[in-house]
């Protein structure tokens, strides 16, 4: 595939003297604040069967809870090249979000959307790429409810291939000149017919594909935003509808737009199940474009979402007398069963329970406190478990600053009387010990 150049910003080519001089007076006397965030690789994030590397910019004012977005760069290029060729780490500057660029170590630099493992997530850079997400996930303690991908190129073909591998995880993507989920299937690197858009399948079959890839899964699936050239003549244009046919059948709308408008002069912005600007499917039709189509990351992190403001969670934090730290739900798990631990105290919303008046501690609204399997026994572990009314579920805070289990009456207790980070939480006899004594705040 040729090698795809995106110029990042562009200077004024010209500058009076006068302003010269008013801007270097303007540096000194009210410099910059220096900046840490860079692209840092990271070595050793996890399973890796595509021999993929990965690298990260955490913004200087990430957020809580940051979401996660994952950058895929094109044929012949590198997570440098990306992070340099898009402005997505300028937008996380603003916007609070952590970026993971995987970059392609083999000779052609193309990410593998073709082998049985990465279209099945049991191998091949799919999986290489889920390690670094669940890499995040867990030292950043990102949001495991706002995950994405973009890609451009080969890295456009990716992002259809990790939502469609892995639609628990991520919850939207933006493809630039890509091709659908599985056209290129049982090629080694290159599909000529793919790539000359020849392959032409009913929205049931491509939906199919996704559905077949995840048996027993039941949704939601993932919202996409598609861009295409339609002068390409690399990744030829009749995949920009097959992507859309694809994508709309996942997410069971028809083909019929519901929405249309043209942004720009050469833009045709059609959506699709909704006519607002997180549509189910919205396509990007560009007029007099080729390959090299004009990455547009501003309305990519529009269209996710991370433009917008998190909400501050309205719970309290859950804090232990002996330790200072915070009743926390590991790497911001939401699986059933997670127990709960101590761990600095972050403001996050793992970490924001918040009592119903029948005496549930609530987190993520919808994931309860739990005594696990029901337990009566000294060492139950406190787990957290879909809301279902039980007495295990249900907990009196009390005036000593014991919390204590309606179904057993056993107290929330750091286990062994430990304070360090990842101490974690079960159910003892009551005691009176500081590690047995908490605050609602």
């Amino acid at each position: 595939m040729p090698t795809i150049i995106h110029l990042r910003r562009s200077a004024a080519a010209f500058l009076t003297v006068a302003l010269i001089i008013a801007s270097a007076l303007a540096v000194f006397l009210n410099p910059s604040p220096a900046r840490a965030a860079q692209l840092t690789q990271i070595t050793n994030f996890g399973s890796n069967p595509g021999n993929l590397q990965m690298y990260v910019y955490v913004p200087d004012n990430v957020k809580p809870n940051p979401a996660i977005l994952v950058g895929v760069h094109w044929c012949t290029g590198s997570a440098t090249d990306f992070y340099n060729g898009t402005q997505f780490d300028e937008l996380a500057n603003q916007h609070g979000y952590i970026v993971v660029y995987p970059s392609v170590t083999r000779a052609s630099k193309c990410f593998d959307v073709a082998s049985q493992g990465s279209l099945n997530g049991t191998g091949g850079d799919s999986a290489s790429i889920k390690s670094m997400v669940d890499y995040a996930l867990s030292r950043y303690g990102a949001d495991p409810n706002r995950i994405y991908a973009s890609g451009i190129s080969s890295g456009a073909m990716m992002t259809n291939v990790l939502l469609g591998v892995y639609p628990e995880v991520f919850k939207a993507g933006s493809a630039y000149a890509g091709v659908p989920f599985t056209c290129f299937a049982g090629s080694t690197e290159w599909n000529t017919n793919c790539a000359n858009g020849t392959i032409n399948r009913t929205p049931q079959q491509w939906g199919d594909a996704v559905r077949n890839a995840n048996p027993g899964y039941s949704g939601p699936w993932p919202r996409m935003q598609i861009w295409h050239g339609v002068n390409d003549d690399v990744l030829r244009y009749p995949n920009f509808q097959e992507q859309i046919d694809q994508w709309t059948n996942v997410n069971g709308t028809d083909q019929v737009a519901d929405y249309t408008d043209a942004p720009q002069s050469n833009w045709t912005r059609t959506r699709y199940g909704g006519t607002g600007g997180q549509a189910p499917v919205e396509a990007i039709s560009m007029r007099n474009t080729g390959h090299n189509l004009p990455h547009q990351a501003a309305e990519t992190i529009r269209f996710f979402g991370l433009d917008q403001s998190t909400p501050t969670p309205t719970g309290s934090q859950i804090v232990g007398a002996a330790s200072g730290r915070c009743l926390d739900v590991p790497n911001s798990s939401t699986v059933n069963g997670t127990q709960a631990q101590l761990w600095d105290c972050s403001g996050w919303s793992n970490q924001s329970w918040t009592r119903t008046s029948s005496g549930e501690l609530r987190v993520y609204g919808n994931k309860c406190l739990d005594a696990e399997a029901n337990g009566t026994t000294a060492g139950t572990k406190a787990i957290i478990w879909d809301c279902n009314g039980g007495t295990n579920q249900r907990w009196n805070v009390n005036a000593n600053g014991t919390i204590t289990n309606l179904r057993n009456g056993l107290c929330l207790d750091a286990n062994n009387a430990a304070t360090a980070n990842g101490t974690p939480i079960i159910l003892w006899t009551c005691n009176g010990g500081a590690n047995q004594r908490w605050t609602l705040r």
